[in-house]
């Protein structure tokens, strides 16, 4: 198309003009708005192929500055959800903002990505949750549309989206989640006799017998671990960090006191010496040990990451003779623990103060399937369930 270009003359502060562009071929509609806090012009632009069609183009430019925002021409939802992940989520714990990233690139961006923002319509996310459904978990599908409709929400604060369509659509149901399981007796009893005398089986025992939280074992100090009794003082473990940000518990009511059944007690008495052993061997008992050293450290003292203790565990349940470990996850121990207390009577309060809940409302809706209508306490209850006659009623001797 080549048209003549029309005079062109200069237009006033809030004046529209429309002038033909060579090097574009088109016209160009253009809006002045006065010059930016730097001192650059603020000018936005439409273009289009007649006069006419500018004049419409610039109409709904018009109506969208008097609502306050402009959603760019050009400004796809691939873009407005890289946004957000890199500026909306400041302060977020790396897993979380990791989380969102794999989402966003499996699930978001390869479906919406090059749609543009303005032109992106209830109809195409109604569509798009409708094909995710068939492959991601309920609660995963509702992430997925969280994550669209903040990175449009954070798009709107910026100007550069009008509405936020994620808002207009209704959640279709996901697929079944992937059911938590938990340990049977005969399992749980495996499981702890399995590689004795290693970092991980005392990692397993302290969270199926005392229910910590894997977070929570793997920022433990020895500072924290109490393995003698002393004076009124049971052996017990203060679960007071994690590995979240700040080191900060879970929630506040996470942050407790916990006893530790006679077994547990047992191996993390003998875990630490090995520790001190270690050290001592290479001389550097004096100089290497601290209270503050982490009680499941790396072999340079470093504190270990999920993978390398799902990993562990795994090579822990093979030798406990499990046809695939592979299935489980180190969160299950902490599971298996409230089913096991269950199955012995203890009332799900009890429970729900053991795992850290801030009530029984939250146990019941995470630990349904594991609970059962009870009755009596966490420790003295694991005694009753993996102990044997020649250890009941025997005090644990060890050193701090």
């Amino acid at each position: 198309m080549t048209e003549p270009p029309a005079k062109r003359s200069r237009a006033g502060h809030g004046d529209d003009s429309i002038y033909w562009d060579k090097s574009k071929n088109r016209y160009i509609g253009a809006v002045s708005l006065g010059y930016t806090p730097s001192g650059s012009r603020k000018r936005p632009k439409v273009s289009g192929k007649t006069k006419a069609e500018v004049r419409q183009k610039l109409r709904e430019l018009r109506k969208e500055l008097a609502r306050g925002a402009r959603a760019p021409a050009s400004y796809t939802v691939a873009q407005a959800v890289n946004d957000w992940i890199a500026q909306g989520l400041k302060g977020k714990e790396a897993t979380s903002i990791g989380t969102y990233r794999s989402l966003a690139d499996n699930h978001v961006i390869p479906y919406l990505g090059a749609a543009r923002l303005k032109d992106l319509e209830a109809d195409d996310v109604d569509e798009w949750l409708e094909g995710r459904a068939e492959v991601l978990a309920t609660r995963s599908l509702r992430m997925a549309r969280s994550i669209l409709r903040r990175s449009i929400a954070h798009a709107q604060r910026r100007g550069r989206a009008v509405r936020n369509v994620a808002d207009l659509v209704e959640l279709p149901e996901g697929q079944p989640g992937r059911p938590s399981k938990s340990l049977s007796l005969e399992q749980g009893e495996a499981v702890l006799c399995a590689m004795t005398g290693t970092w991980i089986h005392a990692y397993v025992v302290l969270s199926l017998l005392v229910g910590v939280r894997p977070e929570e074992a793997r920022a433990l100090t020895w500072r924290h671990v109490h393995c003698a009794t002393t004076g009124i003082d049971k052996p017990h473990v203060d679960v007071w960090r994690s590995v979240r940000r700040h080191g900060d518990t879970k929630t506040h009511k996470s942050r407790r006191s916990l006893a530790m059944p006679r077994q547990a007690a047992t191996v993390m008495a003998e875990h630490k010496a090995r520790q001190k052993a270690e050290l001592r061997a290479v001389g550097r008992e004096r100089t290497g040990w601290t209270d503050d050293r982490l009680v499941f450290p790396t072999s340079t003292g470093k504190r270990r990451d999920a993978t390398d203790v799902r990993r562990n565990f795994r090579v822990l349940l093979l030798a406990a003779g499990f046809e695939n470990p592979g299935e489980w996850t180190t969160r299950e121990l902490r599971t298996s623990f409230v089913s096991l207390l269950s199955d012995h009577g203890i009332p799900i309060e009890v429970i729900a103060r053991l795992v850290g809940h801030s009530g029984s409302v939250t146990t019941e809706r995470v630990y349904r399937k594991q609970l059962r209508p009870v009755i009596s306490d966490g420790a003295q209850a694991m005694d009753e369930i993996f102990g044997d006659d020649e250890t009941t009623g025997q005090e644990t001797s060890g050193h701090d």
